[in-house]
């Protein structure tokens, strides 16, 4: 009993601490320590095994993802430095009207996380652009949140097949599959987080203006004039032939497949085998096009490809820390009882899997970092029950985008320090779009698994 409430007091502290902009690597270090003393765990294999190197450490799992986290780093960069982002961007303004900048905040995330560009640095690459259509439609600031949230952080990394999202990387490396399993299933999922999203951001636009509620700029935003803008950005042709590039790449083995290739040919076995590589190669490949394709990013290609690789360290290493936070708790003996129970609840198997997902992904904070401690710790009596390791991996990653975003999520607390907000005045939007729509989806995708 004492284990579990030490447990639970690391957890709420993580919590506590995360909504005070506590930086979140020492707090997952403080808060390890916590469970560590509250379990009588030993402190040198906890620190050094359970945190750092071992299976679940924090530098196992950077090491294991670096490669990924810096292509897309790398990518995000050289798409946000070239413009070409902004390019992409302002020809939805032309094709929707600068009156529907929730829309095209949420589209214009959506096409460059599902292209393979960092969360984070399309958050940066965004805001700027995004500020001005706010104020252009004086729609309030906090739901440019919801709106980046939806699109840069929900269905195009854990619906979506194909993504070369970290989310929809990891458990190929368990359970053998690729990144389009269950693609019906990640389709339907995806197209009901985007459709409810929508639903609750237009209901939200509609109610502040109705209640005077207008757009209001913080002390640090600098908000960029449309001409100015226009002047050097690269044409949405060439723009999105970088996104077009990667997603083409990542798709080819699938493609070569489809129309007759044998399964011995090199590239088809070597993405087979490479499921971290593979995504992290189209990425390379998307950032070679985009210095070839925009003078902008060919004057200084070595300085930008370097800036993007420390664009990566930041959330690689906050991800780390969260997951290394997690390999302490996975070796505690109430851990141990929650998975007992999970797994042997009187439940049909795949609402046990949302369970178990989705509370592994709260108390991390993090879906990849839930992610990482489901595969280790409980895929394999999931499997040994028959389910289908396709429906497991698409119904995997997309529970542990629920619950993994509540406020001590790190991808929540860099949003707000971006755009200046704070948890009261933003993350209620943040929360309906990125926990409540994305467990509904994942609920209603469980059910349409479970009769088909």
């Amino acid at each position: 009993m004492a284990g579990m409430a030490g447990l639970l007091a690391g957890l709420a502290l993580l919590i506590w601490l995360a909504l005070r902009d506590v930086n979140i690597i020492f707090a997952s270090v403080l808060c390890s320590l916590v469970v560590i003393a509250s379990n009588a765990l030993p402190l040198a294999d906890s620190m050094t095994n359970s945190y750092a190197f071992g299976d679940l450490g924090a530098f196992t799992f950077a090491g294991r993802f670096f490669l990924l986290f810096a292509a897309g780093a790398i990518f995000g960069r050289l798409m946000g430095e070239s413009h070409a982002a902004t390019s992409i961007s302002m020809a939805l303004v032309r094709a929707l009207g600068a009156h529907r900048a929730l829309w095209i905040t949420v589209l214009s995330c959506a096409l460059l996380t599902y292209g393979g560009v960092v969360v984070f640095v399309v958050i940066f690459a965004m805001y700027p652009l995004g500020l001005r259509l706010l104020k252009e439609a004086d729609i309030p600031k906090r739901l440019f949140c919801g709106a980046a949230a939806l699109g840069a952080g929900t269905f195009t990394l854990t619906a979506l097949p194909g993504t070369p999202s970290i989310h929809n990387v990891i458990p190929t490396l368990k359970l053998g599959t690729d990144l389009f399993a269950a693609p019906g299933l990640g389709l339907f999922g995806g197209g009901l987080m985007f459709a409810l999203g929508m639903v609750y951001l237009e209901r939200e636009r509609i109610r502040a203006r109705a209640a005077g509620e207008g757009f209001v700029a913080g002390p640090r935003d600098v908000i960029p004039d449309f001409g100015t803008i226009a002047k050097d950005v690269p044409h949405p042709a060439l723009a999105v032939i970088p996104l077009i590039l990667v997603i083409a790449t990542i798709l080819l083995p699938r493609l070569l497949t489809m129309v007759g290739a044998g399964q011995d040919l090199v590239i088809i076995q070597f993405a087979a085998s490479q499921s971290v590589l593979w995504p992290s190669i189209a990425l390379i490949g998307g950032s070679l096009a985009a210095i070839a394709l925009f003078p902008a990013a060919r004057r200084v290609p070595l300085k930008l490809m370097g800036e993007g690789t420390q664009d990566a360290i930041i959330p690689l290493m906050a991800t780390s820390a969260v997951i290394g936070f997690g390999g302490v708790v996975a070796q505690t003996s109430g851990f141990a009882l929650f998975t007992q129970a999970i797994v042997g609840a009187d439940l049909p198997p795949l609402l046990s899997v949302f369970a178990a997902a989705s509370t592994v992904s709260g108390i991390t904070g993090s879906s990849s970092g839930g992610l990482q401690i489901f595969m280790a710790t409980l895929a394999d009596p999931y499997l040994a029950m028959g389910i289908d390791p396709q429906e497991l991996h698409r119904l995997v990653a997309m529970a542990s985008g629920g619950f993994d975003s509540l406020p001590h999520c790190g991808a929540v607390i860099v949003l707000l320090q971006i755009t200046g907000l704070t948890h009261r005045q933003a993350y209620r939007d943040i929360g309906i779009i990125t926990v409540a729509v994305p467990v509904i989806a994942t609920l209603l995708t469980v059910g349409l698994a479970m009769v088909i």
